[in-house]
């Protein structure tokens, strides 16, 4: 009997409260949280709930159409500090999104720049055959960004899409120390555009990793064609303390070892039958043929020497080096930092590179 009078009770005040102003809404707001409430303690398993978010918005919403009192009365699982808590954060939220001037970002580090990511794109299109690591050691150099081959990797798989895999390995450095004023030589052999043989002597600085020259001829090469390449090679440079060469038969000329004397070289032998032994200059050999024979035609011998030559002067002033740490062979003058706001493209060897340069 007392239950019914209580029931009876409860549904007079439910009236009365419909009939005042918002009456309706605060009714089925309360029910709705009792609901959700009872849903609540359900979940928990003899332990405290813990609240998601989407439990948060519906308690806020519904307190937001109930009386002050009544919220009081309704809250048995949420407290009162989580409702003023959270309707601190809509407040918050709310005046941000009125007067904020800037878009709300995440915090954390912002990225690259447009004006970077457009510089490795760039660079990436114009030098295909350039990897991650040469291309942010050639905007390092250029533009004085220090930038990491990681970040040049995520840039290219977000912001280019290459035509062909130009990728390949590295050659890793063999030898620890270089002693200073050693060159190296080596001969190597290619074709013209009508098949012709020319052979191609080239000398470089194995401290600086500078190119010293290039000498062609054209047909067989003896003691004596070998001592005229060597000579017009390295024309206007002092000749080095020692000179590294392998155990080609050429070497063993009675004119080459009279050449050796003259110029007061000493000759260091490798180790035999071991290319590994002769890195820098098997590389660069290497080097000149993927990145410059394979991809142009040469009629003569004089066309090749003087293709070769625009190629020295790319590699020892513009290329940047791995084993250099990114750095030039041949730096010259100190460059001046460039702005990704001013620059423009320098072409090298007719075209096939461009580096950026001071607008």
């Amino acid at each position: 009997m007392r239950d019914i009078f209580t029931l009876f009770l409860h549904a007079i005040v439910i009236v009365i409260r419909l009939g005042r102003a918002g009456g309706f809404r605060s009714v089925v707001a309360e029910s709705v949280l009792m609901r959700h409430q009872v849903l609540i303690l359900n979940r928990g398993r003899k332990r405290a709930p813990n609240l998601r978010a989407s439990d948060r918005i519906i308690a806020g919403l519904c307190t937001l159409m109930m009386g002050q009192a009544r919220v009081l009365r309704s809250a048995i699982v949420l407290k009162p500090s989580t409702l003023l808590h959270f309707h601190k954060m809509l407040t918050k939220q709310k005046y941000r999104l009125l007067f904020s001037l800037e878009r709300v970002r995440r915090p954390g580090p912002k990225g690259p720049t447009k004006e970077l990511i457009d510089a490795v794109v760039e660079m990436k299109r114009r030098n295909s055959a350039w990897g991650c690591k040469r291309i942010a050691q050639q905007i390092a150099l250029a533009f004085g960004v220090d930038i990491d081959k990681d970040v040049v990797r995520r840039i290219l798989g977000i912001h280019f899409r290459p035509e062909t895999d130009c990728g390949g390995p590295s050659w890793l450095s063999f030898i620890g120390h270089a002693k200073d004023s050693l060159w190296s030589l080596d001969l190597f052999r290619c074709e013209s555009a009508i098949l012709r043989t020319c052979w191609v002597l080239v000398v470089m600085d194995q401290f600086t990793r500078r190119i010293v020259g290039f000498a062609v001829h054209r047909g067989v090469v003896d003691g004596m064609a070998l001592c005229r390449m060597f000579n017009r090679a390295i024309h206007t440079q002092t000749p080095p303390k020692y000179l590294s060469s392998d155990h080609d038969p050429l070497y063993q000329f009675h004119q080459w070892q009279a050449n050796l004397r003259v110029l007061d070289v000493k000759e260091i032998k490798t180790v035999p039958y071991v290319p590994l032994s002769h890195p820098f200059v098997e590389r660069l050999i290497g080097t000149i043929r993927r990145e410059y024979l394979d991809q142009t035609l040469f009629w003569t011998a004089a066309d090749l020497e003087e293709k070769l030559r625009a190629f020295q002067r790319y590699f020892n002033r513009h290329r940047a080096h791995s084993g250099l740490e990114g750095g030039l062979p041949e730096p010259g003058e100190a460059q001046a930092t460039l702005s990704f706001a001013s620059y423009r493209w320098q072409q090298h060897c007719r075209g096939l590179y461009q580096t950026p340069i001071a607008a």
